[in-house]
């Protein structure tokens, strides 16, 4: 109960200062557009999961892990939230000026008012993500310590390379300030390594680290469930890493100029601004083809968000497929040993059938130990 109050209490928190950092400070932008609606939208959803939750999969495993897993996963999704609501701020308003104005048409095509699909999109997949880490994490999901913790590092290995290569996102426009040109290459063939073969990795480690922890057969369907565990669970880190650290740096950038002049590399022109005329193409003017470039390309995280899972899907389902054909096929069989271990012989008493020596001084007669 004292956890439970102590949960309660720091998300209690942690959603109020992630509510007041989102809330936009024009009220008729929050009447025009419904982002006070979707905030409460995601408050309740975050809130409400675990209560729902917690009558069919039972409290948290009393692992460190799990516990690490399920608030670092929820802080992720309340950092993403101030993040995502400032960039969406400034693809959702236009401009007044006539240079960026035409910018703002040119790259972003108009979309305005209400929340846009990729926002309830965004909200459902949280939902999606909410509920799979509360799984894994949870007493009956039977999720070894061990093969959260292969997942777990074999995700924030791929999200970190991923930000690496590319923390503005993968559009043309995008640029890297540390890696430019080709110096990027070594860690785009990395990251493409983690995401084909990372899960696969996961689950292997997961599968290896389970049956060399059972002293007895285990069954198909527990190795499969904690192969299919590591692999998905490695994806979920890593594209929640990815997409805190990309939208992170893009709300950051959109407030803060040395920054985006430091990403941007100063008067680099975007796409829009090489094709306006050199009366309105002005610092401001590129400095807002920098803001809206950004935020527009902050939409390929959710793909992301998709498309990894289903990646880890495939790949941990086939190594699962794997461990159920060898079973069927007569091979070598899981856990450690051919069989369940049968009971030690015991020794031959001393002597044949002799009595063992009695212990008459403490008035006790043992028992005759027999063939």
């Amino acid at each position: 109960m004292r956890r439970s109050l102590r949960s309660a209490v720091l998300f209690t928190v942690a959603a109020a200062a992630a509510v007041w950092a989102a809330w936009p400070g024009s009220p008729a932008y929050l009447a025009a557009s419904g982002h006070r609606a979707y905030m409460v939208a995601m408050m309740l959803v975050l809130a409400g999961l675990p209560l729902l939750a917690r009558p069919i999969l039972g409290p948290v495993s009393g692992s460190r892990t799990a516990r690490f897993l399920r608030v670092g996963f929820y802080a992720a999704i309340l950092a993403l939230i101030p993040a995502r609501n400032v960039i969406e701020q400034v693809a959702d308003v236009p401009p007044r000026g006539s240079a960026e104005l035409r910018l703002y048409r040119l790259i972003n095509g108009g979309n305005l008012g209400q929340p846009r699909q990729g926002e309830i999109l965004f909200m459902i997949l949280m939902a999606l993500y909410v509920a799979a880490i509360l799984w894994m994490t949870s007493r009956r999901s039977r999720v070894a310590p061990a093969t959260l913790a292969a997942g777990t590092a074999v995700g924030i290995a791929l999200g970190l390379v991923m930000y690496t290569v590319a923390p503005l996102g993968l559009s043309k426009d995008a640029t890297n300030p540390w890696l430019p040109g080709s110096d990027a290459d070594p860690l785009v063939l990395l990251a493409w390594l983690l995401l084909l073969c990372g899960p696969l990795a996961a689950a292997l480690v997961a599968d290896w680290r389970y049956t060399a922890a059972s002293n007895s057969p285990l069954s198909v369907a527990a190795r499969n469930r904690q192969i299919m565990a590591a692999g998905i669970l490695s994806s979920l880190t890593g594209a929640l890493l990815v997409a805190v650290l990309g939208n992170g740096t893009t709300a950051v950038m959109l407030r803060a100029a040395w920054l985006r002049n430091w990403l941007y590399h100063g008067q680099h022109l975007l796409y829009g601004v090489q094709y306006l005329s050199s009366d309105l193409r002005t610092s401001s003017a590129i400095a807002y083809g920098h803001q809206i470039t950004a935020s527009v390309d902050t939409s390929v995280f959710l793909p992301v968000f998709i498309f990894f899972p289903l990646f880890a899907l495939a790949l941990a389902g086939f190594a699962a497929f794997t461990v159920w054909g060898n079973s069927t096929a007569g091979g070598s069989g899981p856990g450690r040993g051919d069989g369940p271990p049968g009971p030690e012989a015991a020794p031959d008493p001393p002597d044949g059938n002799r009595m063992a020596d009695l212990d008459l001084s403490a008035g006790k007669v043992p028992a005759v130990v027999t063939r």
